[in-house]
């Protein structure tokens, strides 16, 4: 798991904001989504909303600039967190799963999931990219939607997904 310290700590500052999301922006995100995606969107932690409506509006702003079938990308960038919800982790929890995996290896995650209590949530957190994957694709998500999901930590050279779109969704997502 790649620490990415300046990334995670804006994404700290900006959790400890007691903002709720604008309803406007939620009707957009309606928009965007399926129903049943729409319903894994609204269980998210609204941290993770708001996050995830700012990489959204950043890849909207710059959807020109790539020349893919770019219909999947909105939903891709709303819903690249999605996992996140399956641990029931809050920010100060989280700050020790991402350390805990980042010293112990994120291949841990599947050994500390099968404990209990707050050892098994940070396994959890840990696999929240194939758990994400996983929710998206029994809602019939897109598969380059599920692919993002589950890929969006991975080096470019293990995406799936188109490059230029993933390029796209990666920088959106440290710029929000």
């Amino acid at each position: 798991m790649r620490l990415r310290p300046a990334h995670r700590a804006r994404r700290f500052a900006r959790s400890l904001l007691p903002r709720r999301v604008d309803p406007a922006e939620i009707e957009w995100v309606a928009e965007q989504l399926s129903p049943a995606e729409l319903r894994i969107f609204e269980r998210m932690t609204l941290h993770d909303r708001r996050h995830s409506i700012a990489v959204a509006r950043e890849v909207v702003g710059h959807l020109g600039e790539t020349a893919d079938d770019v219909g999947w990308v909105v939903p891709a960038a709303l819903l690249h967190d999605a996992g996140k919800q399956i641990a029931g982790l809050g920010t100060y929890g989280r700050v020790i799963a991402t350390l805990s995996g980042w010293m112990g290896g994120a291949a841990m995650g599947p050994i500390w999931a099968q404990r209990s209590g707050m050892t098994r949530r940070v396994g959890l957190y840990l696999q929240y990219p194939t758990l994400g994957a996983d929710l998206l694709a029994v809602a019939g998500a897109d598969p380059r939607v599920v692919a993002w999901a589950r890929e969006h930590h991975l080096d470019e050279v293990q995406w799936t997904v188109p490059l230029e779109a993933g390029r796209l969704l990666v920088a959106a997502d440290d710029s929000a």
